[in-house]
C-alpha cells in the first residue's frame, strides 16, 4: 500500500481521498476549510497542518482544487510541492485546468526531477463517493501506467489518453459535450410542456430515443421526473454555475486558440455568465433552463427561497 498526500478535501477530494483510505493506502490530507478537514477525518485522512506534513516520504501526491492558479500556487509556491515533496513522489492533478496550466505544470514538474500525470475526472460529487468516477489519464507511459493502479479505488473507468496534457485536453472536450447537450435538455423540456405534455410522459420517450443524453437522465429541469435533478431542490448545485463556467470558458479558449467555430458552446457560456451575473452563481449549471421559459419563471425554483 501506498503513502499518498492529498491537497484538496473539498466536495470532490473528500471521498475521493476516503475511497483510498478504505482501499488500505495510508493518505494524508491538507484543506484551509475545517469544515472539509472534518469530513475527510471521519473518512480515515490523516488531515495534517501544511503541505510539507503531507507529502513527507509520500509515494504520490494528489491535487484536487477549485482552478488553474490554486493547482499552480500548491505545486510551485513557498512551501509548495516541488518544494517539499521528495521528488520519487508522483504527482496527480485531479482538478479541472486550462490547457496552458497543465503544461506548465508537467513541464516545470519535470524541469524540477518529478513525474507529473494530468487526471481530471468525470462523474461529479456522486461518483466520487460510489468510487465510479471516469479518470482521463494524460503524461508519459511510464507515469500514466503508476496513475492507472493508483487511482483504480476512486474509479469506475480509467483511461489511458495520451502524452502530457492530453488529459486535460479530454476533460475539456467531455465538458463541452456536455454542457452543449444541457442546453438542448433545457429547451426541449420548455418545449414539450409548453405543447401540453406530460414531463413524465416525455422523458420516458427522450430516454430511450434521438433525444437521450447524461444531463437529460440525470439533471432533467423539472421537478418530481428524475430523482438526481436540482429542480426537486430549489436548484440547489450539484454542479455550480461558476465552475461549469469555468470548464467551458477553458474548452472555448482552446477551442480559440485551434481556430475552431464553437457557436452552440458560446451560447451556453453566455448564458452561464447571464446566471452569474444575475446572483445564481452558486446555482446549478441546470438553472440555464430559466432562458428558455417564455417568461423567466421555471417550474420548481422560488429565486427568494
Amino acid at each position: 500500500m501506498a503513502t499518498i498526500a492529498w491537497i484538496g478535501l473539498g466536495h470532490m477530494g473528500g471521498p475521493m481521498s476516503g475511497n483510498l483510505v478504505a482501499a488500505g493506502h495510508e493518505v494524508r490530507g491538507v484543506d484551509p476549510d475545517p469544515a472539509c478537514r472534518a469530513a475527510a477525518a471521519e473518512h480515515g485522512v490523516q488531515v495534517v497542518d501544511s503541505i510539507a506534513d503531507a507529502v513527507q516520504g509520500a509515494d504520490a501526491a494528489f491535487t484536487s482544487l477549485p482552478r488553474g492558479e490554486h493547482v499552480r500556487e500548491v505545486l510551485g509556491g513557498a512551501g509548495g510541492v516541488w518544494e517539499t515533496a521528495p521528488t520519487t513522489a508522483l504527482l496527480l492533478d485531479t482538478s479541472t485546468v486550462d490547457v496552458e496550466t497543465s503544461r506548465w505544470s508537467h513541464d516545470q514538474s519535470a524541469a524540477r526531477g518529478f513525474r507529473f500525470v494530468d487526471s481530471p475526472v468525470s462523474g461529479g460529487i456522486a461518483g466520487a463517493h460510489a468510487g465510479t468516477l471516469t479518470f482521463m489519464l494524460g503524461g508519459e507511459e511510464a507515469a500514466v501506467a503508476e496513475a492507472a493502479e493508483l487511482v483504480e479505488p476512486m474509479a469506475g473507468h480509467v483511461f489511458r489518453v495520451g502524452g502530457p496534457t492530453m488529459g486535460i485536453a479530454a476533460k475539456l472536450a467531455n465538458n463541452l459535450m456536455l454542457f452543449v447537450s444541457l442546453l438542448g435538455v433545457s429547451e426541449g423540456s420548455q418545449l414539450a410542456a409548453e405543447l401540453g405534455l406530460d414531463a413524465e410522459t416525455f422523458f420516458q420517450v427522450a430516454s430511450v430515443s434521438s433525444g437521450d443524453s447524461w444531463p437529460l437522465r440525470t439533471w432533467y429541469p423539472v421537478p418530481g421526473v428524475v430523482p438526481t435533478s436540482p429542480a426537486n431542490r430549489n436548484f440547489d448545485a450539484t454542479f455550480t454555475t461558476v465552475l461549469a463556467q469555468k470548464d467551458l470558458s477553458f474548452a472555448v479558449a482552446a477551442g480559440d486558440v485551434a481556430g475552431l467555430h464553437l457557436p452552440a458552446s458560446r451560447i451556453a457560456l453566455d448564458q452561464f455568465d447571464q446566471l452569474i451575473d444575475e446572483g445564481y452563481g452558486g446555482k446549478d449549471c441546470s438553472l440555464i433552463v430559466k432562458y428558455a421559459s417564455a417568461d423567466g419563471s421555471i417550474e420548481g425554483f422560488d429565486p427568494d427561497a
